[in-house]
């Protein structure tokens, strides 16, 4: 079946189950916690610096993504992977002799949080390093199930876990996955995909291993515009600081335009898009739906089925979509599914509509990232896909503003505005970089 040729590829087939456990673990952990944080403390609080710590270290995404396109990103994601395990191992301990406290909790989710908003971008430059170029629509849409069916599943199990078993057990079902996570990943890798035709490769001198080892040095070019990136794996001396890896990297981005114009619509959909079905949706489910916890779980659910059904699509046909048009269009249809969203007064529209949201909103997302890995050179990958992470940042003031918005005209009226912002931004994107998003020979659009 073309929806599973992924899979002929050794790597894959042990970075699907790697990321599907983590994922899941992600989930468990993140409800497990969080509700234990407010059981305790009684506080909302507290709760929401919970939430805060987690994502604490996105600003070191980029420096993940440098040292990915250094030592290799299997290396990377494995040893941010052990450093989970060893976390959750130690909540474990601490839950089964009754020593946990919430404060060993923040503590601990603070350095859990220098680590894993990273883990999405190493995961993604993993299949990038890994897949060939034809495959990588549907590589991208089966990884991203991993992340839906976790928000399904995942949270559910943990929910029931705890009820069931208890904190300590619970718990080391969480340090389980990852420990099978750490395994598996250490066994993906591998040699590298070869080079998209579509990359922009210019002033990029690139040392590649053949598979039996011998390095292939390419043509020398003396204008090139990055040609630290020359140097080859082996020489260390000779290698730029990873500071000036990073400089590299957001000049890279900086003067590839559909790049430049992607991270532009990342920061966008955070700031606009992603507060109103995320971090608001709480706000919803009590003041204008009038449910309780159950309604919410349904709203979530409803949303990761939406996104896990685009996903299976993407997977089957993915092999003829022209990614930025399709990036482009899908996100158009996400801004208006979310204004339909602002006028829903039922859960039950509420729920169908949603559904919608997570459809397209993972169209886009999907068809975005396989752009991404598809026409950045391979020397950049890691660290492309690092400074795409920073793009989370909008969600802050994206939820700061809302705030006090939805305090003085409502929510309708807040989605609104923000659907407008973001589409009228969309658009603006869309012919500012026209003939890098839009034509179909723009390398953007490679199927």
């Amino acid at each position: 079946m073309p929806a599973l040729a992924p899979f002929r590829v050794r790597s894959f087939r042990f970075q699907w189950p790697a990321d599907l456990a983590t994922s899941w673990a992600f989930e468990m952990e993140t409800l497990i916690l969080g509700w234990y944080v407010l059981v305790e403390t009684r506080s909302v609080l507290m709760l929401t610096v919970f939430a805060s710590l987690l994502y604490i270290g996105t600003l070191l995404s980029p420096m993940f993504g440098v040292m990915g396109d250094r030592i290799g990103h299997r290396y990377v994601l494995s040893a941010m992977r052990a450093v989970y395990a060893a976390l959750a191992t130690t909540l474990m301990t601490l839950a089964f002799t009754g020593a946990l406290n919430p404060v060993q909790v923040l503590a601990i989710a603070a350095v859990m949080g220098l680590v894993r908003p990273s883990d999405t971008g190493m995961r993604i430059a993993l299949v990038g390093e890994t897949m060939p170029a034809p495959q990588l629509m549907g590589a991208m849409s089966i990884q991203r199930t991993t992340q839906d069916s976790a928000r399904i599943a995942g949270a559910l199990t943990g929910a029931g876990l705890v009820a069931t078993l208890g904190m300590g057990p619970a718990y080391s079902v969480v340090a389980s996955l990852y420990a099978i996570s750490v395994l598996l990943t250490f066994k993906t890798g591998g040699s590298r995909a070869a080079p998209n035709p579509g990359a922009d490769t210019a002033g990029v001198s690139a040392g590649l291993r053949t598979a039996s080892g011998e390095r292939e040095t390419a043509e020398a070019q003396p204008q090139a515009r990055f040609p630290q990136t020359a140097v080859a794996a082996g020489d260390a001396s000779a290698r730029p600081s990873p500071w000036r890896d990073l400089k590299e990297g957001l000049a890279y981005v900086r003067t590839t335009p559909h790049l430049l114009a992607v991270m532009c619509l990342a920061f966008l959909f955070n700031l606009t898009a992603f507060p109103l079905f995320h971090g608001l949706l709480p706000y919803v489910v009590k003041e204008i739906y009038r449910t309780d916890q159950t309604g919410l779980g349904y709203l979530v659910a409803s949303t990761a089925f939406g996104a896990l059904l685009g996903a299976i699509a993407l997977s089957a046909r993915g092999g003829a979509i022209r990614p930025a048009r399709m990036m482009i269009v899908s996100c158009v249809a996400w801004y208006a599914m979310l204004l339909a969203f602002a006028y829903t007064q039922h859960l039950a529209s509420g729920i169908a509509v949603l559904m919608l949201v997570g459809f397209t909103q993972c169209l886009c997302m999907i068809t975005m990232a396989a752009m991404l890995l598809r026409t950045t050179d391979v020397h950049f990958r890691g660290r492309v896909m690092g400074i795409r992470m920073l793009a989370v940042y909008g969600n802050l003031p994206g939820l700061l503003i809302a705030g006090p918005l939805i305090a003085r005209f409502g929510y309708p009226i807040t989605a609104t505005l923000y659907c407008v912002i973001g589409l009228a931004f969309t658009l603006l994107i869309a012919v500012r970089w026209r003939s890098h998003l839009w034509r179909l020979e723009a390398p953007a659009n490679t199927r």
